[in-house]
């Protein structure tokens, strides 16, 4: 038998959203968080005119894509990394700054994906407590050890859909040891853009990477595209482990063209908020607690796990389809993407028919 990395053997496959559809029902996705709205009307201009010169490599430097972003946020080009969405790069970061003797820390109820590349480099995973699904600074400064050398947080929150103010942000990156690296993982950041508190310049201490992704509030989720801003030094060595030739040619062309169209990304972070706030108050007028958050998501909690599985197994017999969050150490939530009216009335009507006795 071929023999396997041990850090490797014992892992657990990233759980990913059980989307069986019964058989003669049109499902209702909800449990991935896609954008609500396709992608702006010229990315679709701009993929077919790039596919004319799909014979030949795209570009690894991803010359135009960096410019435009550079443009759009007032940073340096030179120091923007790019991959086929933010996992990709969250994987580089911990491959190259975390393995074996080293710890990786986040939040407890943080976005899984972050104890999965800890796994795939064989360090520890460590968690600290969050305070009503918020993030804690003090737990977590409290929670580093000897040998913790990064630390992973996103903001705003997946599944938690909490966002951290700045002030404690940059608590957190002031209490931590130089050497440790704080990675903040922005891929909802867009639904926050109008606070108007950016994170950029934590980068320039270099110790701080900060990553943003293209797949929620631009749309482009099927075109993987995320990208972060690092130290100099840093992106330098992150780069060594990245593929050449990450990002293809129709990504690249797609995220620049959603780029130039801007007013049509914050369009749709706004359609997502007014739709989030009114459905969250249809859910709680008729019992349910529900909470938005500051993404294109909102949470369903239940009184326990078992309640949430009897109620995500009846919406699923429907079609409908949300995600548990037991991976998140939250077995009581149901996330429920926002979507376009019809879809949101389907899975309303389908959760009271279940709280109105319609059981499995």
């Amino acid at each position: 038998m071929i023999p396997v990395q041990p850090h490797v053997a014992v892992m657990s496959p990233y759980a990913l959203a059980d989307t069986t559809v019964p058989d003669g029902i049109a499902p209702v996705m909800l449990a991935q968080n896609e954008s609500l709205r396709p992608p702006a009307p010229g990315v679709m201009k701009a993929v077919r005119k790039i596919l004319s010169g799909a014979e030949l490599y795209p570009d690894p430097e991803w010359t135009l894509l960096r410019d435009a972003l550079s443009h759009f946020h007032g940073i340096e080009k030179d120091r923007i990394l790019c991959g086929s969405g933010s996992l990709d790069l969250i994987t580089a970061v911990a491959r190259t700054f975390s393995g074996p003797g080293r710890a990786v820390l986040a939040p407890v109820h943080a976005y899984p994906f972050f104890r999965t590349s800890a796994a795939m480099s064989g360090a520890r995973f460590d968690t600290a407590p969050e305070t009503r699904s918020g993030v804690s600074v003090s737990n977590l400064l409290q929670s580093v050890r000897p040998d913790t050398g990064i630390v992973f947080v996103a903001n705003p929150g997946n599944p938690t859909g909490t966002r951290i103010s700045s002030d404690a942000l940059r608590r957190l990156r002031a209490g931590l040891r130089p050497d440790i690296l704080l990675v903040v993982d922005e891929a909802y950041a867009e639904f926050n853009d109008h606070l108007g508190e950016r994170f950029w310049d934590m980068t320039d201490a270099g110790n701080c990477i900060v990553l943003r992704s293209f797949s929620k509030a631009y749309g482009l989720a099927g075109l993987r595209v995320g990208w972060g801003y690092f130290p100099g030094e840093l992106a330098n060595h992150v780069r060594k482990v990245l593929n050449p030739n990450n990002l293809a040619l129709t990504a690249q062309a797609a995220a620049v063209a959603a780029l130039e169209d801007r007013e049509y990304m914050r369009q749709t972070c706004a359609q997502t908020a007014e739709i989030a706030n009114l459905w969250a108050g249809k859910l709680q007028s008729a019992g349910f607690n529900a909470v938005p958050g500051c993404t294109n998501f909102l949470l369903l909690r239940f009184d326990d796990a078992a309640e949430a599985i009897e109620a995500d197994n009846a919406l699923k017999k429907a079609g409908i389809f949300l995600r548990r969050q037991n991976a998140a150490s939250l077995p009581q939530v149901l996330r429920w993407t926002i979507a376009q009216e019809p879809c949101m009335q389907a899975a309303f009507d389908a959760l009271i028919r279940w709280q109105e006795g319609e059981r499995a």
